[in-house]
């Protein structure tokens, strides 16, 4: 799942994920006046949180970590930005899980090839290509298909640093993310996928 975005940059946004890009990026002090500054994501205090539904039954979610990115803003709005998510570093943080079915089960299930599988694409990545208000859209990468999503719900926090917090829902099977449970007809996986990017802007 590549996610180069700019959830925060831009977005994630992320939330997800352009990818592998190894330049330094200048950083700029943001100031009253909204100078535009472009700043490198602290990969330590960025994440992704995700979440997954089962139809009328239970939901997981967790946590990805950022690899990479870039952030760029002017006064408290993104202009632009990417992320790469570790796509190995699936985290479920819920509680939903049985003996039978226990947490390490879960990351499994995920990471094969019914779902993102992370070994042969080990990067999700979001890159932000036009702003609009709070919203960013861009090319979001996730098991090596491309489409264009959007990151809603932007908001930039400037007090003490820069962080920038997004929203992103795609459709799983855009993706090839097209495992369906085999159950009854009222439970279902639903095929959206919803994640809440925060990118910290490092000095």
């Amino acid at each position: 799942m590549k996610i180069k975005i700019v959830f925060t940059s831009a977005i994630l946004a992320a939330v997800m994920f352009a990818c592998g890009t190894d330049k330094k990026t200048e950083t700029v002090a943001v100031d009253s006046l909204g100078t535009e500054a472009t700043y490198t994501v602290d990969t330590a205090a960025s994440n992704v949180l995700w979440e997954g539904q089962m139809l009328k039954m239970h939901k997981h979610f967790g946590n990805l970590t950022i690899s990479e990115g870039s952030l760029t803003v002017k006064g408290l709005q993104v202009t632009g930005g990417s992320f790469t998510a570790n796509m190995k570093s699936i985290n479920p943080t819920d509680s939903n899980f049985t003996k039978d079915h226990p947490k390490a089960y879960l990351i499994g299930h995920l990471s094969n090839a019914d779902f993102f599988a992370v070994d042969s694409f080990p990067k999700a990545t979001f890159v932000i290509k036009t702003v609009s208000g709070n919203s960013a859209t861009g090319d979001f990468t996730v098991r090596g298909r491309t489409n264009e999503e959007t990151v809603t719900d932007i908001v930039v926090d400037t007090i003490g640093g820069v962080k920038a917090t997004g929203k992103l829902v795609f459709n799983r099977q855009k993706y090839g993310v097209a495992y369906k449970a085999d159950i009854t007809k009222d439970m279902v996986l639903s095929d959206d996928i919803k994640l809440e990017i925060t990118l910290v802007g490092k000095k």
